[in-house]
Parts: C-alpha cells; sequence; structure tokens
C-alpha cells in the first residue's frame, strides 16, 4: 500500500540532500504514518486506518466522525 494518509492525503514528498559541499542527491521525506484503528461510536464498529501523527491529533480534537466529514469535504478522504 502507498505512503499516503487515508484522513489528509499526506503523501511522500522529494527534495535533495545537500552536503558541505553542495552536492545535491535525491531524496525522499515520508510523512509520520501509523496504523491505528479507532471505535465509530454511531456504526459501533472498528475502523483501521493508515493516518499521519496530525491526523490523530485531529481525530483527538475534533473526534472520528467530525474528522470524516471534514476530509470527504476537502476530497482528501480515501479509505
Amino acid at each position: 500500500m502507498a505512503k499516503v494518509c487515508q484522513l489528509t492525503g499526506k503523501r511522500t514528498q522529494v527534495g535533495n540532500n545537500v552536503s558541505h559541499a553542495n552536492n545535491k542527491t535525491k531524496r525522499k521525506f515520508y510523512p509520520n504514518l501509523q496504523t491505528k484503528k479507532f471505535y465509530l461510536e454511531s456504526e459501533g464498529v472498528w475502523v483501521s486506518l493508515k493516518v499521519s501523527a496530525k491526523a490523530i491529533r485531529t481525530i483527538n480534537k475534533k473526534g472520528l466522525e467530525a474528522a470524516l466529514v471534514d476530509a470527504a469535504r476537502k476530497g482528501t478522504l480515501n479509505v
């Protein structure tokens, strides 16, 4: 499975390693993804999501259902 957050849509970014001599080589910046289970109260089921650390903080703040609605409205929901 791709390294993409299912809630925020964060994905791998590409950049450069820059040495002291200013030599540049390609590298990748990976999002901080965690596979986590959340309880969806309205359905009464556990949902397993691959989400970034920022998405976990958002779920803790807003709640799972509100975070899912926001992600669907923004078009980043990828479940």
